[in-house]
């Protein structure tokens, strides 16, 4: 009546393949998957001369632009423009709720 139906032979033999453990084979193009990297989590020195000659260097500063050129996390990036617009380092020149565009001081 009810029950399990019993397996083909071609069945099987993909059960009992699927459960052995896989061999190791190398392959020469391709290679290991690139590693991952973590964005920093701490805020960096903005005392610092090569960070603000950095920030000098680019005409339009975002969050998201600071960021990918520090490797720092956006919620850093933004504390960062912040505090570097409240020393005079940089001038807010527009933006939204979401973003905020700035530009270096003169």
């Amino acid at each position: 009546m009810g029950g399990k139906k019993k397996l083909t032979l071609k069945q099987m033999e993909r059960m009992t393949d699927k459960q052995a453990p896989p061999k190791k084979e190398s392959k020469s193009s391709g290679g290991s998957a690139p590693e991952k990297k973590v964005a920093g989590i701490t805020m960096p020195d903005i005392k610092s001369e090569k960070i603000i000659t950095e920030l000098k260097k680019m005409k339009v500063l975002t969050p998201y632009t600071v960021a990918s050129r520090f490797d720092l996390r956006l919620s850093i990036a933004r504390d960062m423009l912040d505090e570097l617009q409240q020393k005079g380092i940089i001038q807010f020149v527009s933006g939204s709720r979401n973003t905020k565009i700035y530009k270096p001081a003169d």
